[in-house]
């Protein structure tokens, strides 16, 4: 059995007691019931995942991967290509914004090189790269998450840099969800109308040049994908099998949740959204895992930097499950009674 397979196999659906026990012990609360609303909902959630009724406060960590693609070449970004090289020493220097987002959280950011300076195929012209390649990232990114495990992290987000890869999550986005490019091709960098119609046209051109059989999730991955989503998809699924709860940044990383989710659905009960893109691809792909996002900030950089924002509200929420007193406990009478 392969690391894909033995992790796959280990995913399991998130602990429904552990819910209940948690949803149990906000209700006793010196509070009415469902006051703090979503806050509460979001510590249920992480108790199921945790599969302990009180997890207590968590480390986080932040997972960036980088990687280069050959679809970059088609002029789909208002960057050149070598901006990815120069923003991963941007974050080693610890000067990007998920840097200083991290720091405010106190989150431990762990930066990747999966393949900056050596892009993927063009995917407008051919496969991105071949199974073994894909499976191989995927396997890599199972045994990075294994090890921040292993070191305590209980909460992993998920943080992307690679000119080029909104195009590459459209592209999977559109092959995965069955969807035309026009529903999940947005400005991502900040391109003009022009741009955007030439980045249709390149998903279009992809998914023509890439006609692989849907449900054979890998090959799609590696068909259309990028070494970063591949990565990624492969942090989530190795999250999920950990019982650590996975916090998605946007589109990017959302897409590569996806796959994870298409090769063991359960993964997905493992993962919180932090926040809505204004790509358009987003709310699609976050509907189809059954997420609803924490935030609406308008944030379109990637990099992790919505997931950084959101972990405050993460341990927020662990917190009051944690420390808040009880009516028993304070000596104050339940209305609820």
């Amino acid at each position: 059995m392969t690391l894909l397979d033995d992790t796959v196999a280990r995913i399991v659906p998130a602990d429904a007691q552990a819910a209940a026990s948690a949803k149990l012990a906000l209700d006793a609360k010196t509070k009415p019931r469902g006051s703090l609303g979503r806050l509460e909902e979001l510590a249920v959630r992480i108790a199921a995942i945790r599969r302990a009724p009180r997890p207590g406060r968590l480390e986080t960590a932040i997972v960036v991967a980088a990687a280069d693609h050959g679809v970059a070449a088609e002029g789909v970004s208002a960057y050149s290509a070598e901006v990815t090289g120069q923003m991963l020493a941007n974050f080693e220097a610890g000067g990007a914004a998920v840097c200083v987002l991290a720091r405010i959280a106190a989150a431990r950011l762990h930066v990747v090189d999966v393949g900056v300076g050596r892009p993927t195929g063009n995917i407008a012209r051919g496969a991105a790269m071949t199974t073994g390649d894909a499976r191989t990232l995927v396997e890599q990114g199972v045994a990075c998450v294994r090890e921040l495990g292993d070191e305590g992290v209980g909460i992993v987000g998920l943080g992307e840099m690679g000119i080029g890869n909104s195009t590459v999550a459209a592209a999977l986005a559109a092959a995965l969800l069955g969807v035309d490019a026009e529903r999940v091709c947005g400005r991502g960098t900040g391109i003009d109308e022009e741009g955007l119609q030439r980045k249709i046209r390149v998903v279009r051109a992809a998914l023509a040049a890439n006609r692989v059989e849907r449900g054979d999730t890998l090959a799609v991955l590696a068909a259309l994908g990028g070494s970063e989503l591949a990565f990624l998809c492969g942090v989530a699924l190795g999250a999920a099998a950990e019982q650590l709860v996975v916090v998605l940044d946007g589109f990017i990383s959302s897409v590569a949740a996806l796959v994870a989710a298409r090769l063991a659905p359960a993964a997905a009960q493992a993962m919180i959204a932090a926040h809505l893109s204004p790509e358009p691809g987003h709310r699609l792909v976050l509907d189809e895992l059954g997420l609803e996002p924490l935030l609406d900030l308008s944030l379109r950089l990637g990099e992790g930097s919505g997931a950084a924002l959101c972990l405050p509200l993460v341990d927020a929420a662990l917190a009051v499950l944690d420390e808040m007193a009880t009516f028993e406990t304070a000596g104050v009478t339940d209305a609820g009674r």
